[in-house]
């Protein structure tokens, strides 16, 4: 198998139909440790919302219990990209996901918000990092899949094209990224929750490390100093670096997805550690603001439109 094979099967594929095998593909074949990177990027920056920020804070889940959380999240996620929309696992995934999301007052905005940047943030990482672009049929379907993703969460107007979800990303950010007391608790949380993934004699040059790769809106909107500009420079080379010597590696033979790294460490392995309908947190009364929850636990079902049945 050649470097390049898993690209030339890609491009043989339709994107608008083939769209999860596309991006299964892409994240735990062609890129398994750039889109964990990437992805946890991504859903660092909804924390500079202040409407994201300050709920996820007052939850008290991702400050108390940031590696469960963390955990949580990666592995609802991945059964969908596993086992597809279709599937009994991906239905189990997006109902738990959506029970999660009901209890609390959120805007459809904000949801549509945090699917761009999961499709914007993947895409710029491996413009900076990666040891290949992305070529346009995974772009397109990423498009795709987060469109898909966004029907089953029920919402409607969607961007229909990359272009789109970029353009949202950027505006949403540019009036809504301000300082808020809850972001950056669990900005500082998730920091160190990055750091805690390496050996303590590393923990601090790893956070400032992760500093160095965020861009200055984002920075500013935490409240975070600069770090120097030698010292960014140096860790972006650094980084980019990695991308030219993972060219040069042979292409993986088997998959590797994010459960299969060291910073999900909450469960022992699928599907014996854990089962996906456990996975997240539901506590037995609804947060003040948020809408009950047990009106839809009796059976499963999501009132809101275009949840999967």
């Amino acid at each position: 198998m050649q470097r390049y094979d898993w690209l030339k099967k890609i491009q043989r594929m339709d994107p608008e139909t083939e769209f999860t095998e596309i991006y299964r593909i892409s994240s735990w074949y062609e890129f398994p440790w750039d889109y964990t990177q990437s992805l946890s990027f991504a859903l660092y920056r909804t924390y500079a919302v202040p409407s994201i920020g300050r709920l996820l804070a007052g939850t008290g889940e991702f400050t108390r219990r940031t590696q469960k959380r963390y955990d949580d999240t990666v592995l609802i996620l991945e059964a969908v990209v596993e086992h597809g929309f279709d599937s009994s696992q991906g239905r189990e995934a997006i109902r738990r996901m959506n029970g999660m999301h009901r209890r609390y007052d959120i805007s459809d905005a904000d949801y549509r918000y945090v699917l761009s940047t999961f499709v914007v943030t993947p895409k710029r990482w491996m413009d900076d990092y990666g040891w290949r672009r992305l070529s346009p049929h995974e772009i397109r379907a990423s498009v795709n899949y987060y469109r898909e993703l966004g029907r089953h969460m029920g919402l409607a107007d969607l961007p229909e094209t990359y272009e789109e979800f970029e353009r949202l990303l950027d505006d949403y950010e540019r009036e809504h990224f301000a300082f808020d007391e809850g972001g950056r608790a669990v900005s500082d949380s998730t920091l160190g929750l990055m750091a805690s993934w390496y050996p303590a004699p590393l923990r601090s040059s790893m956070r400032l490390s992760s500093l160095c790769l965020l861009d200055d809106p984002l920075r500013e909107a935490f409240g975070y100093p600069a770090p120097s500009a030698p010292l960014r420079r140096a860790v972006r080379a650094g980084m980019r670096l990695r991308g030219r010597f993972v060219r040069l590696l042979p292409p993986r033979r088997r998959p590797h997805p994010a459960r299969d790294s060291r910073q999900v460490r909450s469960y022992p392995g699928y599907p014996y550690g854990y089962r996906i309908s456990e996975l997240g947190t539901f506590e037995d009364t609804p947060p003040s603001g948020g809408c009950p929850f047990p009106h839809a636990a009796a059976d499963g079902k999501d009132p809101r439109p275009g949840d999967t049945p």
